[in-house]
């Protein structure tokens, strides 16, 4: 049985958090016989429910959670982690400008990117889940420079799950049978969801999805503004945000992470873009396809991006790059 793996959750109260915890628990993440120890971080007004959490993971009788800490002091939270899920962010209010959040955002994780820096093992790795997940990961990242950049990603996962899904649900098939979507750019509604390279298996044969669908104008719009437009969609109907479709998507990506992705198929996450076959400016904080082996991501070579794609790939590009100039003026203050 392997040693046990220290894992910590920010914004460990709340709604997020609490769909992912059973999972992470239960091995259904880093395995059937991997020990955690979990460490959940959250503002001090929230110490309260998080005690509560506590009490409900001790009454789960979880065989493999070896001890649970609750916290609100960065020094304690990131001791030694061999995984940090960063949920917790500033989450954006009614008429709140795009720029206070980022500098709200920018605080919150340059203070953790440090404490990583401080704190945890240098083969810690980072997922960034709160929003803007794409800049706050690149704060992160830039705030631990002692910790490997390849180190860090963000979650475009619920969003590549998400276009796997509606194109499952176009043809009727399960999203198992939907392989290698894409999610270019940011976690944002001008993500690309790229169905191009996508195939589909109908009645025993892999097909390309654009072969399946027989529905280019779907493809190219219905397809993207659902995917683009489906979180806002959730918080409509459900008067919250996505949060089990969100610990599922997080599930997926970390596991991943720790077993690979299977031969023949990529996933979307944010990485950083230095040296990118793409021609994504150096230095964001992207979503591309990856592949990834011994826990660690490569980014897909060689896949062919036609000039719809290229426009859809630059316009996302250029949000982050706006988002990156506006945090890092805040990162430098």
């Amino acid at each position: 049985m392997p040693g046990v793996i220290r894992v910590l959750l920010t914004g460990a109260a709340g709604q997020i958090a609490y769909s992912l915890l059973t999972s992470v628990a239960k091995g259904d993440v880093f395995g059937k016989d991997q020990l955690v120890t979990l460490v959940m971080l959250d503002i001090t007004p929230m110490m309260g429910v998080l005690e509560g959490v506590v009490m409900e993971l001790q009454d789960g009788a979880f065989p493999l959670l070896q001890e649970v800490i609750a916290t609100d002091k960065e020094e304690v939270a990131f001791k030694d982690l061999d995984v940090a899920i960063l949920v917790g962010s500033m989450p954006r209010r009614e008429g709140m400008e795009r720029k206070d959040l980022l500098k709200a955002n920018v605080k919150i994780f340059k203070s953790q990117g440090a404490a990583l820096d401080k704190y945890s093992k240098k083969t810690v790795k980072v997922i960034v889940v709160g929003n803007p997940a794409n800049t706050n990961c690149l704060t992160a990242l830039k705030s631990a420079p002692s910790i490997p950049k390849e180190n860090f990603s963000c979650l475009t996962r619920l969003d590549h799950n998400r276009a796997k899904a509606q194109i499952a649900l176009r043809l009727h098939v399960s999203s198992e049978d939907v392989k290698n979507v894409i999610i270019w750019g940011n976690h944002s509604s001008t993500q690309y969801p790229d169905a191009s390279h996508a195939t589909v298996k109908l009645q025993g044969k892999v097909v390309k999805a654009y072969e399946a669908v027989k529905d280019d104008s779907w493809l190219k719009n219905d397809f993207i503004s659902t995917v683009q437009q489906r979180g806002a969609a959730v918080i409509k109907a459900r008067k919250l945000s996505s949060a089990l479709s969100a610990a599922k998507a997080i599930c997926d990506h970390i596991r991943d992470i720790w077993f690979g992705t299977p031969e023949g198929e990529f996933v979307s996450m944010g990485v950083i873009s230095d040296g990118n076959p793409y021609g994504v400016a150096e230095d964001l904080l992207y979503s591309f396809p990856v592949t990834i082996k011994d826990k660690t991501w490569k980014i897909v070579d060689g896949l062919s991006v036609n000039d719809f794609s290229r426009e859809k790939m630059d316009i996302t590009a250029k949000e982050l790059l706006e988002e990156k100039e506006a945090a890092f003026e805040f990162l430098s203050a």
